[in-house]
């Protein structure tokens, strides 16, 4: 039989050869990795980032030219209306606009791929401009406008930038530390701004041709917000049916660009704003409720887009709709608040008020009155200091009590009306006035002067309301008569 040491070890046998099949898995994993990472590596190395051919090949797709083909074809024709009765995934031109919003994506990735190529190349010359424009598209045309020149000054920017940031990029450059590149790299420098720009012209052609079917495809939508945006929407949410998808708030930030204020105010501006800011509705409102319009353009917008994208209503009746609704509640914002209206007074009454009154009245008054050790509290002589219960003048005065100028020595208490009845009805009580005897009561009575003697209790009582002598009458008819002290 194993003892209780050799089960231990068996224990801690299997538990260093689990581990040893642990570490040896850790190898076979850490081995697959490096492979994994040479492997990337060596793609990265044959990759050649001098030439802009092998980083931007979209132009080169024959997707691209026929989609291209086909939109240049589709606006030279115009609008075909003789397909307005067919099914809409059936249309060939909504597969077109299909195709060009997925164009639409790729032209803006491809945008940013040779936006980094140009950032990279032109850094040496200029490794602030980037901080400074941050647009893809502007920063193309500002490097093409500058090229080699170190002098700003003699660079007109106008058009191409705000005047604010035209003014930080030249206080910036007179102070870069950049150099002028080579010709040959300043070469493929311009090439690639101008790859970009043409990127960007046929991006719009793209949005132009969807444009002008949006009353077609997205009647509702176009309605609420246009045909300009509309297709700006689509084209950058990547269709109808992925913008039908899409939550409000995230509608709303398409588009957004990021803002560079180079350090001036951000009252005015408007971030987290996409191309709705380019509704009329948004550039009607005052600025102070631009943001409300804005989100409730986006949800709107978000319910036209879903009732477009299953045919809902091709008329565009519940578009107007809702674009009706949307100024009714903007306007209902611009309403000033209601005036408040004055109270007027109250008519007066020459009817004398019904007063309460009468014993229970004048009981109460006589209960809460204010005594006069209190009045004397209460009131102060002229020029002469209060006594108080901390001294100097600390903790509750005693106001004229006990001064000389009082006119009196002290206050004395007396007894109030309702004090001497309760009293009065107390004794009563005591004695038994009703008439009613307990079996406790006795008619003995000790006195000083003629010791144990024989007394009537009623007449006792009778003696103390009379407030005369009392004189006792015992039962055997003796009487005796008591002084008073």
């Amino acid at each position: 039989m194993a003892t209780l040491a050799d089960s231990f070890l068996a224990d801690l046998d299997e538990l260093s050869d689990n581990e040893a099949d642990v570490i040896e898995e850790e190898d076979v994993d850490a081995g697959n990795m490096e492979e994994d990472v040479e492997g990337e590596m060596a793609d990265i190395e044959n990759l050649n980032y001098d030439d802009l051919d092998s980083v931007s090949k979209l132009q080169k797709t024959q997707r691209y030219v026929d989609i291209m083909q086909k939109v240049e074809d589709a606006l030279q024709k115009g609008s075909d209306i003789s397909n307005l009765g067919m099914v809409l995934e059936d249309d060939p031109e909504y597969q077109l606009i299909v195709d060009c919003n997925a164009l639409s994506v790729d032209i803006e990735n491809e945008i940013i791929i040779i936006h980094n190529f140009i950032r990279d190349k032109y850094r040496l010359k200029f490794p602030e401009l980037e901080s400074l424009v941050h647009h893809p598209i502007d920063y193309a045309r500002v490097v093409k406008k500058i090229g080699n020149e170190m002098d700003l000054t003699l660079v007109d920017l106008e058009g191409l930038l705000p005047s604010a940031i035209i003014m930080v990029v030249s206080v910036t450059a007179s102070t870069t530390s950049g150099k002028p590149l080579p010709e040959e790299i300043l070469d493929k420098t311009i090439d690639a701004c101008d790859r970009a720009l043409t990127l960007d012209a046929a991006k719009k052609k793209v949005l132009d041709f969807v444009e002008s079917r949006m009353g077609y495809i997205a009647p509702n939508l176009s309605t609420i917000v246009g045909s300009a945006v509309a297709a700006k929407l689509m084209g950058t949410a990547g269709g109808l049916a992925a913008l039908a998808k899409m939550p409000a708030c995230n509608v709303q930030l398409l588009g957004a660009k990021k803002k560079n204020l180079a350090g001036f105010s951000t009252a005015t501006s408007q971030f987290r704003v996409g191309y709705i800011e380019q509704t009329e509705i948004f550039q009607s409102t005052p600025p102070s409720l631009r943001m409300r319009a804005c989100r409730l353009l986006a949800s709107k917008s978000t319910l036209a887009a879903r009732v477009d994208s299953t045919r809902g209503d091709p008329s565009g009746n519940n578009g107007r709709t809702l674009r009706e609704e949307i100024r009714k509640k903007i306007e209902k914002w611009q309403e000033p608040p209601p005036a408040k209206q004055p109270k007027p007074l109250p008519v007066p009454d020459s009817e004398p008020k019904k007063k309460r009154g009468g014993r229970r009245l004048r009981k109460m008054k006589e209960r809460y009155a204010i005594t006069d050790m209190r009045k004397l509290a209460n009131r102060m002589q002229f020029g002469v200091p209060e006594e108080s219960s901390l001294g100097d003048g600390l903790g509750e005065g005693y106001g004229m009590l006990g001064q000389a100028g009082s006119g009196k020595l002290r206050v004395s208490v007396g007894q109030s009306k309702l004090a001497a009845k309760v009293a009065k009805k107390f004794k009563e009580k005591q004695y038994g006035s009703s008439g009613a005897s307990s079996g406790l009561t006795s008619s003995l009575a000790f006195t000083p002067v003629q010791g144990i003697e024989l007394s009537n209790p009623q007449a006792h009582a009778h003696q103390l309301g009379s407030g005369t002598q009392s004189t006792y009458f015992s039962e055997t008819g003796t009487f005796s008569k008591i002084k008073r002290t």
